[in-house]
């Protein structure tokens, strides 16, 4: 009996394909296995609530000019957004990452929102991943989970367009361990997943967090060395399987200004990497608010400068069969604002909190003669800093009817110029100083005072502090590097300090519970609060207006070195 032909077909396609597909099948296994995979990463740091482009831009060298630098403006984060989009584009396996201090010390648009603004607009633009950092702690571990899960703020309730739903991205912080449970206060780490292999995402902060947070915000907080909480994450991420890591890492280095190699990088990153177990393939630093893209103990390391002005644009290849990183590249891209378009739905989020702001921001609060600028002399001395100081001293003396010898403003305090003369708005001021301290006022004895001083010279980097009119000292420089106090060159008021004479000081509470080192700070008596350092600073502008830069010579240099 002769069959139909399509039983035929049939059934020989029942006998054969299944095995030829089979054979198929295997041949493109084995040529999946060979075929790496690619990865881009996008990163950012110290973002600190930049959601304007920053004045002064990025300055970068001058390519007809040797020595000199040009300014680029740029940043903002509707231009960041679209320019993360336009790298994203076409790439499944792309991921956004940040390497800490996204909030805090943020411009009065983000921070008088308590930066929620800033947290909805990096999770509206696809931020992944963070590391904390130092200034994700400056209001303590629960506003910081408010920042990560959402909720009105306790004190001030909700006050942007909508309820705040949290981040949109994951914290980490492999280091940071809360004392009352023993654990990390987000996940050490996360694993992302790109064509079968693992990446291993590690994120934490710094660990001297501690000694640049109000003791309130550091309380019940342990911050662990970074080489030992990252080689432990390694060592149980490679009993799963994992073998390729990036590690996302609020510390950082120094290099020349403008100069994106790592030639003649110094600082704490450039320590801890060798320490770190040879699997760490990449790091991605913050804190210094330095740009640089280089290899250091065979390692791709990168840092994307501050503000949102950067980030780094990153290409990895794993190799399935190894599941390891086998090639890395990446460089820094300046956001500028004559390349890049402005993000529509960034605008709108952006321009909805503006018009929140607007009545505060925009407020003249008094007038300049010039510029009071933040640029430090070889003393450690600037016209912004002096203002300060005395802005503090009377303000003390308003709020309390006494007389005050000294006002102390610690360096890191104060974030930028105050760049142009002419109307002052509280936003300016604000900008100059973000963190939203308050005022302390307390009582030191002269010997209490000369040890405050000492704690300012340091081998790892001086902090000159800022005095008020009327108090004078000269230093030295030492061979090791620090400095010294001249002996018997303070004076107050003209008269020589008294080693056993009470005076009364001001500072800010950061300082005064020993902030920035300066625990000598805690033996003051007589403790007060006395008010806010921006409501200061406009108080003294309003009833000095116009101001000018104030005469140098409060802190003076014998030898010449420069203490910036």
């Amino acid at each position: 009996m002769k069959l139909p032909a399509s039983f035929v077909v049939s059934r020989l396609k029942a006998l054969f394909v299944p095995g030829v597909a089979a054979l198929l099948a295997g041949c493109a296994g084995v040529g999946l296995m060979d075929r790496p995979v690619e990865v881009r990463i996008l990163a950012i740091n110290d973002f600190h609530g930049n959601l304007e482009p920053p004045a002064g831009g990025v300055r970068i060298p001058d390519p007809d000019r040797p020595g000199a630098s040009i300014t680029i403006p740029s940043g903002g984060a509707a231009r960041l957004a679209s320019a993360i989009a336009e790298r994203s584009a076409g790439s499944s396996n792309t991921v956004m990452v940040a390497a800490g201090d996204l909030i805090g010390a943020s411009p009065l648009l983000s921070s008088m929102f308590q930066d929620e603004p800033t947290i909805e607009s990096l999770s509206q633009m696809g931020l992944a991943l963070s590391a904390v950092g130092n200034h994700e702690f400056d209001e303590g571990l629960e506003e910081l989970r408010r920042m990560q899960n959402g909720g009105c703020h306790p004190r001030v309730g909700c006050r942007g367009p909508a309820v705040f739903k949290g981040a949109g991205f994951r914290y980490l912080a492999a280091s940071t361990i809360d004392d009352a449970t023993g654990r990390t206060v987000f996940p050490s780490h996360e694993i992302r997943e790109f064509g079968g292999v693992k990446v291993a995402f590690i994120g934490l902060t710094l660990r001297g967090t501690p000694s640049l947070l109000a003791p309130s915000s550091r309380a019940g907080l342990t911050f662990l060395d970074e080489a030992e909480s990252v080689n432990r994450e390694v060592s149980q991420l490679k009993t799963q399987g994992v073998e390729a890591f990036v590690v996302l890492i609020h510390e950082g280095g120094f290099n020349s200004a403008g100069d994106d190699k790592c030639e003649g990088l110094s600082g704490p990153i450039t320590e801890i990497i060798p320490k770190l177990d040879k699997a760490v393939d990449v790091i991605i630093s913050g804190h210094t608010h330095r740009s640089y893209v280089c290899r250091i103990d065979g390692r791709l390391l990168t840092s994307a400068s501050q503000y949102g002005t950067m980030f780094t644009d990153m290409s990895l290849t794993l190799d399935r069969r190894s599941r390891d990183i086998v090639r890395s590249d990446a460089q820094n891209v300046i956001v500028r604002t004559d390349l890049f378009a402005e993000d529509p739905l960034q605008r709108d989020l952006i321009g909805a909190y503006k018009r929140l702001a607007a009545p505060l921001m925009e407020r003249s609060v008094g007038r300049l003669t010039g510029p009071l600028s933040y640029a430090r002399d070889p003393a450690g001395e600037s016209d912004l800093g002096s203002v300060i100081a005395d802005a503090m001293r009377e303000a003390a003396v308003s709020a309390t009817g006494q007389p005050f010898d000294v006002a102390f403003m610690n360096p890191g305090g104060i974030r930028g110029d105050l760049s142009k003369s002419g109307d002052v708005t509280f936003a300016d001021l604000f900008a100059v100083q973000p963190f939203g301290n308050s005022l302390t006022a307390l009582t030191l004895t002269g010997s209490e005072i000369e040890a405050v001083l000492r704690q300012q010279f340091r081998t790892d980097g001086m902090k000159i502090l800022h005095v008020s009119d009327g108090f004078s000292y000269r230093w030295r420089r030492q061979a090791d590097g620090s400095g010294a106090l001249v002996s018997g060159s303070v004076r107050v008021n003209g008269a020589p300090l008294n080693p056993e004479r009470a005076y009364r000081v001001v500072t800010n509470n950061f300082v005064a519970s020993g902030g920035d080192g300066f625990t000598a700070f805690s033996v003051g008596r007589d403790v007060t609060p006395v008010g806010g350092d921006v409501e200061a600073l406009e108080t003294y502008l309003g009833a000095h207006s116009p101001v000018s830069a104030p005469a140098r010579g409060r802190v003076v240099l014998e030898s010449g070195f420069d203490a910036r």
